[in-house]
């Protein structure tokens, strides 16, 4: 299908959560595929369906080999404690520890309506948790606390980094 540009910081779509799949047809088809070949692009990990402009309930993911999607996903099972580095492609350049679960069971369903659970430990677990989090409007610097957090809000505040994402054409 298509490699589809990234919305960036700023853009309302990634802090509006996204509507519940209900129709099972050609455009949703075409919204997978086109998550999956922009989530193939090379340093790409995840990427939600409201990353690219659309308000649907779906993600895709490519880590480690495992290349996949999910629709209507939702996080049953989270355990044990991950720290570490966590960007986004919605927020070019900026970086954090961040801490998630090490490992997570999600669940969704597939083109067909079909359920489908996704167990994952390691960065295929904070993949899935950081593009749960995106189709409910949230960013992982939401997640940051104490000086990291500040950290990071000094370089989103910089009118520096402000100008960079202004003048941006989105991500391909």
């Amino acid at each position: 299908m298509t490699v589809r540009p990234v919305r960036l910081l700023g853009d309302p779509v990634l802090r509006t959560p996204c509507d519940l799949v209900t129709r099972f047809d050609g455009g949703l088809a075409n919204l997978i595929a086109d998550l999956i070949d922009t989530v193939r692009e090379p340093g790409r990990a995840g990427l939600a369906a409201n990353q690219i402009g659309s308000s649907l309930a779906a993600f895709s993911y490519n880590v480690d080999g495992q290349l996949g999607y999910l629709i209507n996903p939702r996080v049953v099972s989270l355990s044990d404690v991950l720290d570490g580095p966590e960007g986004c492609l919605s927020i070019p350049g900026i970086y954090a520890e961040c801490r998630r679960a090490a490992r997570a069971v999600v669940e969704g369903v597939d083109l067909r309506g079909e359920p489908v659970v996704v167990a994952a430990n390691g960065e295929l677990a904070r993949c899935l948790q950081h593009e749960t989090d995106h189709l409910r409007g949230k960013l992982y610097v939401d997640r940051l606390t104490g000086p990291e957090r500040r950290r990071v809000m000094r370089r989103l505040i910089n009118p520096e980094y402000r100008t960079v994402l202004a003048g941006s054409r989105p991500h391909r």
